[in-house]
């Protein structure tokens, strides 16, 4: 009994780790969209995704506001948006983009990453021409709701690509009809998952399944630190 009560104890403390490190995420998403738009969801298209984002993650809605308040009234900190680039292992290309206070602290910390895992840390912009920047929106799929038509409308505000599985549809965008698809999927009472502008590589890294496990690994270690809002790579 002792053995399962710790197992099933280790399970809930991951989850609650996960879903605090997921609240900073996107409390620094608010912050920044309050900063650069004002406290006005109606009025500022990137907080009413930052919001729409937090409750995809089951943000509680005191905590929602409690962030828009700190934005507002300078009680929160001033957060730089910082992106690092650079080359895993194996030569697979990362992308890491940063919310930090303390830039010199976050710099330090993905040179750390890279070099722990034999890898390096290169200069801003040196692989823009294998990401493509697009729009991103998840929807879960319900019974009443018809991929086709849908698909079908979007086609005028900036629809890609579409993907459907049984369990949610992945809309894309070209990065400029970002707003545009956010404003229609509104419009059309959708309610999005998640949404935000991705990094989708255009050329791919072929290494072993073995290799693999050692990128994905440096992966989880960037995402968990604080200042990491996401990381992008192009293994296949």
């Amino acid at each position: 009994m002792g053995r399962i009560f710790e197992k099933r104890k280790h399970k809930m403390f991951a989850r609650y780790d996960k879903m605090a490190k997921a609240f900073t995420k996107i409390g620094r998403e608010i912050a920044i969209a309050v900063r650069n738009g004002g406290p006005d969801p109606e009025y500022n298209p990137r907080l009413r995704v930052a919001i729409q984002n937090a409750k995809g993650v089951n943000m509680p809605k005191d905590r929602i506001d409690n962030a828009i308040k700190r934005a507002s009234s300078k009680e929160e900190g001033n957060f730089d948006e910082i992106v690092y680039e650079g080359y895993g292992p194996y030569g697979v290309a990362i992308v890491v983009e940063t919310a930090t206070d303390n830039p010199t602290r976050t710099v330090a910390n993905v040179r750390m990453y890279f070099n722990r895992a034999e890898g390096s840390l290169g200069k801003t912009g040196s692989l823009d021409f294998m990401f493509q920047r697009k729009g991103v929106f998840r929807i879960e799929k319900s019974g009443s709701m018809n991929p086709e038509d849908l698909e079908l409308e979007l086609i005028d505000f900036g629809l890609d690509s579409m993907e459907v599985d049984d369990q949610e549809i992945v809309i894309y965008t070209a990065f400029e009809d970002y707003g545009k698809m956010a404003k229609a999927l509104e419009d059309r009472k959708v309610v999005v998952k998640k949404s935000a502008l991705e990094r989708i590589p255009t050329t791919f890294s072929e290494i072993s399944e073995e290799q693999a496990d050692e990128i994905l690994e440096l992966v989880e270690t960037m995402e968990e630190d604080d200042d990491v809002q996401a990381v992008y790579h192009n293994l296949r």
